[in-house]
């Protein structure tokens, strides 16, 4: 069957309506008023003289969330309607979408910075191999410091590390305000490295210019981050290929993990998984100073 006949088709049995005449009143009434078994059974009757009633699984007989018979046939009728505009939709984009194609774009391709499509898709593969490692520390941190307090002192005063009763982030709150910036500052540090060591263009490509994202350069005496023992020295390069795909799925999934943590500590009940487990938090996690001091709103 051509399209233009399936369309022809499914015009003509879906506007029929355009020519009868307004209902009036007293048939929006009735419309409305089929609000048990029987009055359903009416309507059905009068919409599909063939088929009628049909209601294979009895779920005009139920009694949905206790509402009552009204609530529920109402429920079912305006979820029919709903998912028969729905389907509508479906059937005419899929009668036209298997035979034309929108003649413009579908999106518009990035281009940060105008450095073109390699420094682009480099930049983007980085971010998220570093934001996956930082959520693979923030999520085994949040299992350490859920449960274990360090035994030893966290000033020179005597003065001890948060007790593991507290969730991690009322933790990191009571941290004293130098010990968050010794934190940031470090990381702050291994970005300025990492970007200072990776623009030989010889030795070192960008990441932006067609070198390998992720990629942490060696810092002298200092040991390597990935590899301070060099135990993965003679690892072939499709081995290293296979661990970072490894590496991006793990930080992935750590990304999720760290956002449920913090979703059920914030919002009770949020993530029923781990209802059981999660610590309720009355701060922002959203301001890492808070009581301190913020630059997202009020502590």
């Amino acid at each position: 069957m051509k399209f233009s006949s399936v369309l022809s088709f499914a015009l003509a049995t879906s506007s029929a309506s355009a020519f009868v005449s307004t209902p009036s009143k007293s048939n929006s009434n009735a419309l409305a008023a089929a609000t048990n078994k029987g009055g359903l059974m009416d309507l059905a009757k009068a919409q599909n003289n063939v088929v009628q009633y049909y209601d294979p699984l009895a779920l005009a007989d139920k009694d949905f969330w206790d509402q009552g018979e009204e609530a529920t046939i109402g429920f079912l009728r305006q979820a029919e309607i709903k998912h028969g505009r729905v389907a509508m939709a479906a059937f005419v984009g899929y009668c036209v979408q298997r035979n034309y194609q929108w003649p413009f774009a579908m999106k518009a391709d990035k281009d940060f910075w105008d450095q073109g499509e390699e420094a682009t898709i480099g930049f983007l593969r980085q971010a998220e191999i570093k934001h996956g490692r930082v959520a693979m520390a923030a999520f085994v941190g949040y299992c350490v410091q859920r449960n274990y307090q360090w035994p030893f002192a966290m000033k020179v005063d005597g003065t001890p590390f948060p007790a593991s009763n507290m969730s991690p982030e009322a933790q990191w709150d009571n941290l004293p305000e130098e010990a968050k910036w010794q934190i940031f500052t470090f990381i702050a540090l291994l970005e300025v490295l990492d970007e200072s060591n990776c623009g030989d263009l010889e030795a070192r490509p960008h990441y932006m210019r067609g070198g390998q994202p992720g990629k942490f350069p060696d810092f002298g005496p200092l040991p390597n981050l990935y590899d301070p023992f060099g135990l993965f020295k003679k690892m072939s390069d499709e081995q290293k290929a296979r661990r970072l795909n490894m590496e991006v799925n793990n930080g992935r999934l750590a990304m999720l993990g760290i956002f449920g943590f913090l979703s059920a500590d914030s919002v009770p009940g949020s993530v029923p998984a781990l209802t059981e487990i999660a610590k309720p938090y009355a701060g922002n996690i959203m301001v890492p100073f808070e009581g301190q001091f913020t630059l997202f709103g009020s502590s």
